[in-house]
């Protein structure tokens, strides 16, 4: 995420999975947030201009209604947040990571099937 913080707010990641559907406008954004997060349209009109000054979001102008966009794509926030995620709790240990996963849930037999097929793309790749 260039020339903005690390992560998204916990309030941030809550537009952004609005705008990742689509685009939309202040209102569509208004109604949304208000049945999902209760917010008042102070409380995302506020949040879109904040979010638009850090370049998170953007927009295109239809007539006289602008029209919100993501500028971050979900995977760019995704790899950030893990990122972030990883040094903070982990020391940038994956293996601290995994045991963690695994110490603290049941895999099943699909998700240990995922990882050994993300692990085999990963050797493949560093050949």
């Amino acid at each position: 995420m260039e020339n903005r913080r690390d992560t998204l707010s916990p309030s941030e990641w809550r537009v952004m999975e609005c705008l990742w559907t689509g685009p939309k406008t202040l209102m569509e954004l208004v109604r949304a947030l208000r049945d999902s997060a209760g917010w008042a349209k102070s409380t995302v009109t506020t949040m879109v201009r904040r979010m638009e000054e850090k370049g998170l979001i953007d927009y295109e102008t239809e007539g006289r209604t602008k029209v919100f966009r993501a500028a971050l794509a979900r995977e760019d926030a995704a790899a950030a947040e893990t990122d972030s995620l990883l040094a903070r709790a982990f020391h940038g240990s994956v293996g601290l990571l995994v045991s963690s996963l695994v110490d603290r849930s049941s895999l099943t037999r699909a998700d240990i099937d995922e990882l050994y097929a993300i692990l085999d793309k990963a050797e493949e790749e560093s050949k």
